[in-house]
């Protein structure tokens, strides 16, 4: 099991990203839009740099859902290796089959 402080860190920067994403994603449209004057474009990357860090994406990383554990990260399950291994030794996972020999 992950750290509680780790799991709610990650979900607060989730909760800034969809809090902030419509204005990232305007500012980011203002910016890379060639036919504006530059100082309407810089305007908006000063803007963009004034909004918290973790309002953007790519500071989230993907953990397990049941345990917090974030490698060995399976997207399509949302849950790590260990934990699918339980899962799909106790048969809640259909059509996985824990191998043994």
């Amino acid at each position: 099991m992950a750290k509680k402080s780790m799991i709610e860190r990650e979900k607060k920067r989730q909760r800034l990203v969809e809090k902030y994403a419509a204005k990232r994603a305007a500012l980011k449209e203002i910016i890379s839009d060639e036919s504006k004057p530059m100082e309407e474009r810089f305007r908006a990357s000063l803007k963009l740099a004034k909004l918290p860090r973790n309002s953007s994406a790519t500071r989230l990383h993907n953990r397990c859902q049941l345990t917090g554990r974030p490698h060995a990260y399976y997207r399509k399950l949302k849950v790590s290796r260990i934990a699918m291994r339980e899962l799909g030794s106790a048969g809640q996972i259909p059509g996985l089959v824990k191998s043994s020999w």
